[in-house]
């Protein structure tokens, strides 16, 4: 079943006129915490049984985004092998289970964004998560990071048929939240292509994995620290 159109925000020239949002949905690796040393470990470690050896980190921090699967294709590609799902899918399912048995390993949050997490709560925001990460390791990473209980709806990159860009799991995610309007909160081209895809206004963290220059990336707003992320969403409030 199709999800249901997301309750969009309307957009003046300052800015969003209408009703505030009642919740803000977040992308994960890269906008709350710093993934990439972890998924160029998990990288390097699948390449290793298969003899290989390993990517540079900046390459492999350059291919997150696109889910497991394009990672894999990236992998792939990168080390001149020719494409082949059945090698793609193999490699993807040994990464998968990598970080699901590990999923504290070497992520860490970004500085100031748990303080933000409880502040924006507090406040009266629902939250939730849409990340092209598989769920199960979402949200163990979650749990790991104490934040399971503050987000009540994880959609996964593996929950739907699709994966962002498409903008169901967003849509998913808000219905599954009670209904817009929200913010979707990411730091990369898939996540502003989402967002417009979804009609749901886009809050970009700049110090993510985009590629894009910001001027680049349509957005509502844009922050740089964590610390600035509560004060920007009561003035989109107010």
């Amino acid at each position: 079943m199709a999800a249901e159109a997301a309750e969009p925000f309307k957009l003046s020239g300052s800015g969003l006129s209408g009703p505030g949002p009642r919740g803000l949905v977040f992308d994960l690796d890269g906008t709350l915490v710093d993934s990439a040393p972890d998924i160029h470990a998990g990288v390097t470690a699948v390449l290793a049984e298969d003899g290989h050896a390993a990517l540079p980190f900046e390459m492999v921090r350059g291919f997150i985004g696109g889910g497991v699967a394009v990672l894999m294709e990236r992998v792939m590609r990168a080390r001149g092998e020719p494409a082949c799902t059945a090698r793609r899918d193999d490699m993807a399912r040994r990464f998968t289970a990598m970080i699901e048995a590990e999923p504290g390993g070497l992520t860490r949050p970004y500085d100031g964004a748990g303080a933000a997490l409880e502040a924006v709560q507090r406040a009266g925001l629902r939250l939730g998560i849409c990340t092209n990460k598989p769920e199960a390791p979402a949200r163990g990473l979650l749990a790991h990071l104490g934040w399971g209980a503050q987000f009540g709806v994880v959609v996964g990159g593996d929950t739907l048929a699709v994966r962002k860009p498409d903008p169901d799991p967003l849509r998913v995610a808000i219905t599954r939240m009670g209904g817009g309007p929200v913010l979707f909160v990411g730091d990369s081209e898939v996540d502003c292509a989402t967002a417009q895809a979804a009609g749901v206004p886009f809050v970009l963290f700049t110090g993510g994995y985009r590629t894009t220059p910001v001027e680049g990336l349509p957005h509502l707003a844009a922050f740089d620290r964590w610390e600035e992320f509560p004060a920007l969403i009561a003035g989109l409030r107010a």
